[in-house]
C-alpha cells in the first residue's frame, strides 16, 4: 500500500493527505519509521474513513492535548469540500447552515441521524455553495462542532447529500461522463467518474503547540475529484 503524502512534519505534528477508504490510525501506522520514532502518533480531530483529506497527528502527549483541545471548544477550523447531488429545481441557497441534533440510529448500527427537538447532541455546520451545476454542487462545508458523520448528515437533511453516499444519499446516484457529454462514445465500458464518497477534508486551521502561533495544513482536491469539476465545467450538470 503506498504512503500517503506528508503535508506537514515537524517536531510536534505530522499531517498526512488520507487516501479515501482508509482509516487515519491505518494511515499513520504507513508512515516511514524516521518520521515517527519512538512513539506512535495520535489523531487530533475526527475524519471520516470514506473521505479523504487532510489527517493531523501529535507526536507527544502535551501536542496531542493543545491542538485536540483546540477542536474540542471550536477554535480550531475545519474546512471540507464536498460535491453534492441536488435536486435543480431546489438548489441549495448560496449560503445556508444548518443545526440539527445528532446521535447513534440505533435502528442501523454505523449511522447517525439527525433529531428534532428532543434527544442526539447539538451540532451545527455553515455552507456554502462554491459552483452549481443543475444535479451536482460543489459545497465548502463548515463544521461548528466535531459529531461523528456531521456533514454528511446535515446535508442530506438540506437535501444536497454527497455523491457516493451509500449511509445518507443514494446510493445509485452515480456521475458518468456519458451523463454530461452528448454523443458519447463507450458507454458499455464506461467506470463512474468518482467512485468513492466525494468528501475532502481540505484546510485545517489551528494554532501551533510549540510555537502558539496560526498554523494550518491544506490539502489539493485529489485527481479524481478534480476530473469531476473539469468535465462538470465544460458540460454541465446533466443533460
Amino acid at each position: 500500500m503506498e504512503t500517503p503524502d506528508i503535508l506537514l512534519e515537524d517536531d510536534a505534528l505530522v499531517a498526512l493527505d488520507k487516501p479515501a477508504g482508509m482509516a487515519a490510525a491505518e494511515c499513520g501506522r504507513l508512515l516511514p519509521a524516521p518520521v515517527r520514532p519512538g512513539a506512535a502518533l495520535a489523531l487530533v480531530h475526527r475524519v471520516d474513513a470514506e473521505a479523504s483529506g487532510a489527517a493531523l497527528f501529535a507526536r507527544d502527549r502535551e501536542a496531542l492535548g493543545y491542538v485536540s483541545g483546540q477542536f474540542q471548544s471550536k477554535t480550531a477550523e475545519t474546512v471540507l469540500i464536498a460535491l453534492c447531488v441536488v435536486d435543480p429545481a431546489s438548489p441549495p441557497p448560496p449560503e445556508f447552515s444548518v443545526e440539527l441534533a445528532m446521535g447513534e440510529d440505533r435502528a442501523a448500527p454505523g449511522r447517525m441521524r439527525a433529531f428534532g427537538r428532543r434527544g442526539g447532541e447539538p451540532a451545527a455546520t455553515r455552507f456554502r455553495v462554491l459552483e452549481s451545476f443543475g444535479r451536482y454542487a460543489w459545497i465548502e462545508c463548515r463544521p461548528l462542532s466535531g459529531r461523528r458523520h456531521q456533514v454528511r448528515v446535515h446535508l442530506a437533511a438540506q437535501k444536497a447529500p454527497v455523491l457516493g453516499d451509500a449511509l445518507y444519499g443514494d446510493p445509485q446516484s452515480v456521475l458518468l461522463l456519458s451523463s454530461l457529454k452528448r454523443r458519447y462514445k463507450g458507454r458499455d465500458e464506461e467506470r463512474p467518474l468518482v467512485r468513492r464518497l466525494a468528501l475532502h477534508l481540505a484546510l485545517l486551521r489551528f494554532n501551533h503547540p510549540r510555537s502558539r502561533l496560526p498554523a494550518e495544513v491544506a490539502s489539493p482536491v485529489p485527481a479524481d475529484l478534480g476530473l469531476a469539476l473539469k468535465y462538470l465545467r465544460k458540460f454541465g450538470g446533466g443533460l
